[in-house]
């Protein structure tokens, strides 16, 4: 995870969040997150690096559309991540008791 941009992690979480999602599904999520745009120029090429991380597996529906799969190491990662950010949440709040 320590490779990846925020954005590539905020797609890992977004695709563990839902089942099989396609890009559009994934691009909506991300735009009410961030809420703005975000193109396709940005989100396909971050979902490619994802995928030749072997953080998300792509699928075919059809031959237009592309659904995203967290992998057994997408998930691994990102449980690793959530525990090293609530080391230093928990701590934060435990200072301020």
């Amino acid at each position: 995870m320590y490779d990846l941009t925020g954005f590539q992690r905020d797609l890992l979480y977004t695709i563990a969040g839902q089942d099989d999602p396609h890009g559009l599904a994934i691009k909506e999520e991300l735009e009410d997150y961030y809420e703005k745009e975000i193109h396709h120029g940005r989100l396909y090429p971050n979902l490619d690096e994802v995928v030749d991380k072997s953080l998300v597996e792509k699928g075919e529906l059809d031959q237009r559309t592309n659904y995203y799969t967290i992998t057994a190491r997408g998930r691994r990662e990102l449980e690793a991540r959530r525990r090293w950010e609530d080391d230093y949440v928990d701590e934060l709040f435990s200072d301020s008791e």
